[in-house]
């Protein structure tokens, strides 16, 4: 998709009607009203498929207006409202992309309390009607890419991590001694291991040779006949209880080819990340920043995505969710903290990108953050400046695609205009 409609055209553009859409997964509810909030007819129930659109589509065109005077307005529920976006774009309809959050306010300061598909539909039609309606951000297709991409990849790296755990807690009941070999159980060649003898019990059956065989299948000059022996030894004379071994081990076996198959996903993505960084000159400024990595740059690029759209560094800080957040009430004063809205994804990268640079002594932003704790700043305060900082600096390079990054500039004033 293009570029959502700026939050003028949601309410300054020339419209004869509005029309809400409540969006399901399986049916949405439109209502059509005119700008003196009179309702067309009857809120229409429609299946969310081609065919089910059709519904909503007559009904428009029965309309005294062409689409382009016509202005519907949907609320961002996950996917289910982007193929209807795409058809009712195509056909040269005003689009308003609404927070889901917009329209729960709008509702309670109304005093409604009753909630139904069409009644949804129909707030989300007198929203329109308010001039309150703030448009969302539609990403292109190049952002949309790297936003599909980075998300995943950040949904199997934690699946990784959970499988991980459940595969040391498995080996210190199956076979406890397992570790003084291989000191992680989640390499390659302890998982080839585990899964062939998930037990001390059927370690302790192994044939040396075959043991061997499979050890030296991984090429590692250290695997030999000696640990072939102390694997056999100790599972011998391991403390294992052998108690739900048979459940357990099918257990074990399935962790360990999940976590392969895992990880050969995350390969498959990090080579899709690569190409796609390679083939966009937009991020060629923040390729030249030690800190970032192929992650975070693609996590930069997706989550901020058209940066023109941001006039200030005050703008793009507070859509990070970096902006603080102060609470006080008469003699009240809360405790000022991140108000972290927006991407949790964009702030964790720059987090790390963060302590990476702390660590770097050649780092820019780690200079900078020294600078900032020699004159009294707290540790994790000046943190947080050095997250500001990088994502100033990458905006600015993102909007500036023929600058080359230059370290000296980190810490001078704002980057981000």
């Amino acid at each position: 998709m293009s570029k959502a409609p700026s939050a003028s055209s949601c309410e300054e553009a020339t419209r004869k009607y509005v029309c809400g859409i409540d969006i399901g997964s399986q049916s949405c509810a439109g209502c059509i009203c005119r700008p003196d909030k009179s309702q067309v007819g009857k809120a229409m129930v429609f299946a969310n498929s081609k065919d089910g659109w059709k519904i909503l589509l007559d009904q428009l065109s029965r309309l005294d207006a062409l689409p382009s005077e016509i202005l519907i307005g949907m609320e961002a529920t996950a996917r289910y409202s982007e193929n209807l976006y795409h058809e009712l774009e195509r056909r040269g309809y005003q689009l308003c992309l609404l927070h889901p959050g917009q329209t729960h306010q709008f509702h309670q300061r109304q005093g409604l309390r009753a909630k139904t598909d069409r009644l949804d539909a129909m707030t989300i039609a007198r929203v329109l009607l308010s001039g309150e309606a703030r448009a969302g951000y539609i990403p292109n297709e190049l952002v949309a890419t790297y936003r599909e991409l980075v998300r995943l990849h950040t949904q199997l790296s934690e699946e990784a991590a959970r499988y991980q755990n459940q595969i040391h807690a498995l080996v210190v009941v199956l076979f406890p001694e397992f570790t003084q070999v291989f000191a992680d159980p989640c390499l390659p060649s302890a998982l080839s291991v585990l899964k062939a003898y998930p037990s001390a019990q059927a370690m302790a059956q192994a044939k040396e040779e075959a043991l061997y065989a499979l050890l030296r299948a991984h090429k590692h000059p250290h695997y030999g006949h000696p640990t072939v022996k102390k694997l056999l030894t100790l599972a011998s004379t391991s403390g294992s209880s052998g108690r739900a071994e048979a459940g357990r081990s099918v257990s074990l076996r399935l962790l360990c080819e999940q976590l392969e198959q895992t990880h050969k996903h995350l390969e498959w993505l990090q080579t899709e990340l690569e190409h796609l960084i390679a083939t966009d000159p937009a991020v060629k400024g923040l390729q030249q920043i030690p800190e970032f990595g192929t992650k975070t740059i693609a996590v930069l690029r997706g989550e901020l995505g058209e940066v023109e759209r941001f006039a200030r560094t005050d703008q793009v800080i507070a859509y990070a969710g970096l902006d603080v957040e102060i609470k006080e009430s008469g003699l009240w004063k809360g405790q000022a903290k991140l108000s972290k809205r927006g991407s949790g994804l964009l702030r964790q990268m720059l987090y790390l990108a963060a302590l990476r640079s702390i660590h770097l002594q050649s780092s820019a932003f780690g200079a900078y953050y020294r600078r900032l704790v020699a004159r009294g700043l707290k540790k994790g305060s000046a943190l947080m400046a050095v997250m500001r900082k990088m994502l100033a600096v990458a905006v600015h390079l993102l909007k500036h695609e023929q600058q080359d990054y230059d370290p000296s500039k980190v810490g001078v004033g704002s980057l981000a205009g």
